[in-house]
C-alpha cells in the first residue's frame, strides 16, 4: 500500500476484519457480528467498504459513512448510506454529538497508534540489522561517523579504524549499505 492511499488502507482493514469474521464462522466458532459499521469517510470510502464486504459475502451489516463538512467543521457532517441520499443531522441532535465523540475517539486512538509506530521507526537504526554490530560497536560507529548515514558513506578502510571493528566486519558493514 502506498502511503496516503486512504481507499487502499480502508480495503485492507475491512478485508482483514471481515475476512477473519468469515473464516471464524466457517470454522464453526461463535462470532458476534456488529449491528452497525460506522465508516470515517463519504461516498467513496463507503463504496470501497461495501465492495469488500460483498466480495466476502457479508451483506447483513448496516454500513454508514460519516464525512466532515466543508472546511472540516464539526456539526456539518454528512451521512452516507447505501441506496439513500446523503443527509445531515440537526446541529443540536444528541445523536450527532454522540457520533462526533465516537469519531473523535477513533481518531485519537488511531493517531496515538500512528505516533507510537512512528516513534519506534525513528528509534530503529540500520546498524541494528547488521550481524556482529551490537550496542557497543553501534555506539562506537555512531560516535566516529555521527549517524548511520555517515557510517553508510564510510569506506572499509575508515570503518576498520573504529575500535572493535575487524576487517571482516568492516566489509560486512560496507556491503550492507552498498548492496547492488
Amino acid at each position: 500500500l502506498a502511503p496516503g492511499d486512504d481507499y487502499g488502507m480502508m480495503r485492507e482493514v475491512m478485508r482483514r476484519r471481515f475476512g477473519r469474521l468469515v473464516k471464524d464462522e466457517e470454522a464453526g466458532e461463535a462470532v458476534e457480528r456488529p449491528d452497525l459499521l460506522l465508516i470515517d469517510g463519504g461516498a467513496g470510502q463507503l463504496a470501497e467498504v461495501l465492495a469488500v464486504m460483498a466480495d466476502l459475502g457479508v451483506d447483513d451489516i448496516a454500513v454508514v459513512g460519516v464525512a466532515k463538512g466543508p472546511d472540516r467543521d464539526a456539526g456539518l457532517e454528512k451521512f452516507f448510506m447505501p441506496g439513500k441520499a446523503p443527509f445531515m443531522l440537526p446541529l443540536k441532535s444528541p445523536a450527532l454529538y454522540y457520533l462526533q465523540r465516537l469519531r473523535d475517539e477513533a481518531h485519537r486512538f488511531a493517531n496515538g497508534a500512528h505516533a507510537k509506530r512512528r516513534s519506534m521507526d525513528i528509534k530503529k537504526n540500520p546498524l541494528d540489522e547488521i550481524e556482529g554490530v551490537g550496542p557497543g560497536r553501534k555506539k562506537a560507529l555512531l560516535h566516529a561517523f555521527g549517524s548511520a548515514k555517515g557510517v553508510s558513506r564510510a569506506s572499509v578502510a575508515d570503518l576498520v579504524k573504529v575500535d572493535g571493528v575487524s576487517q571482516a566486519l568492516a566489509e560486512r558493514i560496507h556491503g550492507f549499505f552498498h548492496k547492488s
